[in-house]
């Protein structure tokens, strides 16, 4: 059996033994290190060569995300960041899955210990999803010019999920959509605060309109919907109008807001008027849903395993044989417009 080897950064000697403690109960993988600041963790980068490395974004000398740019650059390794749940720890985040981290994993607020233990399983998943993951280190480009939807009144939807490295797929998507697109909808699984973060973000970038979903507004054109942190969005025919519905239920799939959810509310209220994407991401959350986006008549798509920073979602997804399409991510957004072209949705379902 082959170990995971660990390397933990963090500030807080709390921090680091905690984690040491979770990660070395379990019987593949270990913690090799345990740094207190980027200097000595750059020494055991070298001596040990981790598999995957825990970083803490606020650190003194060199903050985690100055080290994690120098690493990704020089000795790309899967990195999880250890992150504050703050509108500041959000956006550091973002940056640092810009940059190449692979994933994220959010302090408690309070009770450390609880808050930590709490996670158990959580990390450990992450970590395991992180040693086969594909770092990508990230490279400067021009801004891509959308491609055109010639045809008018497209009323539909286009309903993305995605969860490992889905934030910068999702950011690729969206950039080359153009701005008279039919409204999208997106879950990527995230916490409350950073939702928010992540659809200013991409509303910065987009020439659609990008924002944090609320409950009940109108799904319209050339507006993209992310789901909140902590709450499941369905989309749900009101008269003519399609409108979000937030809920606060049970995890699906282990989690809120749950693609699978999304995609069946979609399947239901739009049909056939709709296209679903599912992108890079660890476990099963979306598979069912997209095979009953298929069976209402919906176009499906799916991330390919070359371009995925985990194969796990699209993986489950694809095996159902409900799939239209297999693509490179960079390949998606000139898919669904071309199809857009030659297939309007109706005016109305």
């Amino acid at each position: 059996m082959n170990i995971i080897k660990v390397l933990i950064v963090d500030d807080s000697a709390l921090i680091r033994s905690l984690l040491t403690e979770i990660i070395n109960q379990e019987s593949d993988m270990r913690v090799v290190g345990a740094a207190p600041d980027a200097f000595v963790a750059k020494d055991m980068v070298n001596k040990f060569g981790p598999d995957v490395i825990t970083l803490d974004i606020e650190m003194p000398k060199v903050d985690g995300l100055t080290f994690l740019d120098r690493l990704i650059k020089a000795r790309p390794t899967p990195v999880i960041m250890i992150s504050t749940l703050t509108e500041n720890g959000a956006g550091a985040t973002l940056k640092a899955l810009e940059l190449g981290a692979i994933d994220f994993i959010t302090k408690p607020k309070l009770g450390v210990v609880e808050g930590i233990k709490e996670y158990q399983s959580l990390i450990i998943d992450k970590i395991r999803a992180a040693s086969m993951s594909k770092v990508r280190v990230r490279r400067s480009h021009t801004s891509p010019i959308p491609a055109q939807i010639t045809v008018k009144g497209s009323e539909g939807l286009i309903a993305i999920g995605a969860s490992t490295g889905g934030t910068e797929a999702i950011k690729q998507v969206l950039v080359e959509m153009p701005a008279n697109s039919p409204a999208i909808v997106i879950t990527q699984h995230m916490p409350l605060g950073f939702t928010s973060t992540f659809a200013r973000r991409l509303d910065s970038l987009c020439a659609v309109k990008v924002r944090e979903a609320k409950d009940g507004e109108r799904v319209l054109p050339g507006n993209a919907y992310v789901a909140p942190g902590n709450l499941h969005m369905q989309i749900v025919k009101s008269g003519a109008d399609l409108r979000i519905q937030l809920n606060d239920g049970e995890k699906v799939m282990g989690h809120k807001p749950s693609v699978d959810v999304m995609f069946e509310s979609v399947a239901v209220a739009a049909g056939g008027n709709s296209v679903g994407v599912i992108l890079t991401g660890m476990g099963k959350d979306g598979a069912q849903g997209m095979a009953r986006l298929d069976e209402q008549g919906a176009y499906t798509l799916a991330q390919d395993e070359a371009s995925c920073v985990v194969f796990g979602m699209p993986k489950e997804a694809i095996k159902t044989s409900k799939i239209d399409e297999v693509l490179d991510l960079k390949d998606i957004s000139s898919a669904i417009v071309s199809y857009l072209n030659k297939n309007p949705f109706s005016h109305r379902q």
